[in-house]
């Protein structure tokens, strides 16, 4: 089995852009060389990880980095998306860690000399302890400091990277992290969500301004994630109580980028839970960016419900991946037209899509046909959405290989690449292999 589109599809040129992202927490390993940050207190948090594990050793990449760019090489992808660990390269006292800028350097002189396009994001969860101490995200003094890394980074890095992403997935931040509490740090208030979600969106837009000043060359812009929302039947109120559902998760946080306003709901919060929003503050959120990084990994069924208004649905029957989500490609098609139709967009990138499949190694191979056949449907639905007229100009597999996947531990398996965890050995998975075939036929 294979990975195929139509014939005529403009994913086929090679002006499309194909790669695989990771983050840093989740492969880099090596603890003792960066600040301590607030997934290793989650970590060290009784119960808070399904299998007790942590991210100190996760995929050796620091140690193993030169492996990992041969392997990303044989891929033949066009990119590779990493995120930076703000620890690793900001001392606490604000200066720059030259060693860990040094780690970063070093790999991407790598890739470009391989001619691997080098897509950065700043922020992917792993805020430094320290910072949380001081109220992390619900200070907004965090904006301002995130706005210093940045302008310290960039600087530092020069002109090796193509793209800069602000954040990854500000919703898992705020609502996952300061609203309901299964990720770091752990808190859950829903004034702490909604706040936490405002100083988010204003580190972007501050990181934005000397992103672009420092480093105008490079294609900038943020990584949001979207889960789109359906009703389970076509009564007016579920169809309602869905709109508040994708308001609430979803347009949150690109709205205020895109229109420079929150989704009307705002309205209906208590007066304590609605973020403190200061003069100026939507002007800075809502500046120009070069790209929108989108993820997709699924979608969500929702029935009106008088308490919370909404109630998510559990579709019993419907095929998941090993992580309990839904597949369900239709959704991917049905976002990109819809944000296409809603918001004048700049150009998208797919930053992440990808499934968690229960993998097993035998013979030095991994016959993962069920994430052969999710990135199939999903990329084919990713060329509806061009068809149809959205400006798509890239994608990244989630995940180039198997890694700490945060409140889950090592249980779930992302990667197109396996990793045993013992030996850290990396073998490429079916579905890896179809994925560097498919990339490979392009022929112009």
């Amino acid at each position: 089995m294979k990975i195929s589109i139509p014939e005529n599809s403009k994913m086929h040129s090679k002006s499309f852009t194909f790669g695989v992202a990771t983050a840093s927490f989740q492969i880099e390993g090596a603890a003792d060389s960066r600040l301590p940050c607030i997934w290793d207190t989650f970590c060290a948090t009784p119960d808070k990880i399904r299998d007790g594990s942590d991210g100190k050793q996760a995929c050796e990449h620091v140690a193993l980095w030169k492996e990992d760019v041969n392997l990303i090489e044989s891929l033949g992808v066009d990119a590779y998306r990493l995120s930076l660990s703000w620890g690793r390269v900001i001392n606490q006292d604000g200066s720059l860690n030259q060693d860990g800028v040094n780690f970063y350097i070093n790999l991407m002189d790598e890739l470009n000399r391989r001619d691997i396009k080098v897509y950065v994001t700043l922020y992917h969860w792993d805020l430094p302890q320290h910072i949380e101490d001081e109220g992390g995200w619900l200070n907004r003094n965090t904006a301002y400091l995130f706005q210093d890394y940045a302008d310290k980074i960039t600087k530092a890095l020069g002109d090796r990277v193509y793209s800069y992403a602000t954040l990854n997935e500000p919703f898992c931040s705020s609502y996952l992290g300061y609203e309901i509490g299964i990720h770091a740090p752990g808190l859950a208030t829903k004034a702490f969500g909604r706040k936490s979600a405002h100083h988010l969106l204003l580190a972007h837009g501050l990181a934005m301004q000397v992103i672009q000043k420092n480093s105008p060359q490079s294609l900038n812009g943020i990584v949001l994630n979207f889960t789109p929302c359906y009703p389970l039947t076509q009564s007016a109120e579920d169809k309602k109580a869905t709109q508040i559902a994708d308001d609430y998760f979803n347009q949150w946080y690109i709205k205020p980028i895109m229109d420079g306003e929150y989704p009307a709901i705002i309205n209906d919060f208590a007066a304590g839970d609605k973020p403190d929003i200061e003069p100026g503050d939507m002007a800075i959120i809502s500046q120009p960016i070069d790209f929108l990084g989108i993820n997709f990994y699924t979608r969500a069924v929702y029935q009106a419900c008088s308490d919370n208004q909404f109630v998510q649905i559990d579709m019993k029957d419907a095929p998941k991946t090993d992580i309990g989500w839904e597949i369900y490609p239709e959704a991917f098609t049905d976002l990109l037209t819809s944000l296409n139709n809603t918001y004048s967009l700049p150009p998208i990138y797919i930053t992440e899509n990808g499934a968690a499949i229960d993998d097993h190694i035998e013979d030095n191979a991994v016959n993962d046909i069920d994430r052969l056949e999710y990135y199939k449907a999903h990329l084919n639905a990713v060329n509806n959405a061009i068809e149809q007229g959205v400006k798509v100009d890239g994608y990244f597999a989630w995940s180039l290989m198997d890694n700490f996947e945060w409140a889950e531990g090592y249980l779930k398996r992302f990667g197109i690449v396996y990793v045993d965890y013992q030996t850290q050995k990396r073998t490429i998975k079916r579905s890896g292999l179809a994925y560097r075939d498919f990339i490979n036929q392009r022929i112009d």
